[in-house]
């Protein structure tokens, strides 16, 4: 396989385009390309993101705390194109110096708080609003455990498993199966722990689920990668029940349209800034006013 004949060289050197995807934006630099304030809207959250599964954990959230009475978490969310390298304006770069989605300013207070990567981002938002994350010590690390044992496991399922299976510009089979293997196992880790437990935290309804839930779930519902038949997601059962179950939420659904950019206009919503947008500004209600 000519993979096997590469040879790396003693220093790597940036010389040549990556493939891919998304070889256009992809650098082994940080900071700005471009100078690019961020548009600030009215409401006390300004969320800066794309309708990606890390994207739609914060969106979820949002709505969920919509849901619960919470005013104060009113927002605007502005999308965030990354295949144009809108992460890379000066002023997205100074709320995420990542240059990765989502990024959130908090304007509620006498000053702005930025808060960036998106499992921190929901913990900030839980904390200050106080809903759900437990508070109670035990349930608490549970919670958080299983949050951050997705902060850790998505990469090897996005980046790895993903990469190599829909987007890199040549199929290496090392690479696929080395990351399938490891994308099936986390959905056993996570298929065994739902047959447990109602949600995956315990029998309360978490932060931990909404951010596991738009990358596993998206996976047994058949959303990512077109890759349900290839890792036989059907099997999961557990996983596929709790996915059935979140999606009978009103604000796991309309938080899955925030920042959309794909699939039925009519679950595309670009910006959310007013909860009559989820009625009014999805993208097959504004073609069909042009």
């Amino acid at each position: 396989m000519a993979d096997s004949e590469y040879a790396p060289p003693k220093v790597w050197t940036w010389n040549k385009p990556s493939g891919g995807r998304f070889a256009s934006i992809n650098r082994p630099i940080a900071g700005p390309t471009h100078e690019k304030e961020l548009p600030v809207g009215r409401h006390p959250l300004q969320l800066y993101s794309l309708g990606t599964p890390n994207g739609v954990k914060v969106t979820i959230l949002l709505e969920e705390l919509l849901a619960l009475g919470h005013a104060g978490a009113e927002y605007d969310a502005w999308l965030i194109r990354i295949s144009d390298g809108d992460q890379f304006g000066s002023g997205f770069v100074a709320v995420n110096p990542n240059s990765k989605i989502p990024a959130l300013l908090d304007r509620s207070g006498p000053g702005p708080i930025r808060v960036f990567e998106s499992g921190s981002i929901l913990v900030y938002l839980a904390e200050k609003f106080g809903a759900f994350l437990p508070a109670q010590a035990a349930a608490r690390a549970e919670c958080l455990s299983w949050l951050f044992w997705q902060v850790g496991s998505a990469p090897y399922l996005g980046g790895g498993f993903g990469h190599f299976y829909a987007y890199a510009p040549v199929k290496i089979e090392y690479a696929i199966d080395r990351f399938a293997m490891e994308v099936k196992r986390q959905l056993d880790v996570l298929d065994r722990r739902l047959a447990q437990s109602e949600y995956v935290a315990g029998p309360e309804y978490t932060i931990a689920d909404m951010a596991i839930f738009p990358w596993y779930g998206g996976l047994a519902k058949g959303w990512s990668y077109g890759a349900a038949e290839f890792l036989s997601v059907h099997e999961y059962r557990n996983v596929q029940r709790w996915a059935d179950l979140l999606l009978e939420r009103p604000a796991v659904r309309r938080g899955r349209m925030v920042n959309r950019i794909s699939g039925e206009p009519s679950s595309q919503l670009h910006e959310r800034h007013d909860a009559r947008d989820f009625e009014t500004r999805t993208q097959d209600k504004l073609s069909a006013a042009k």
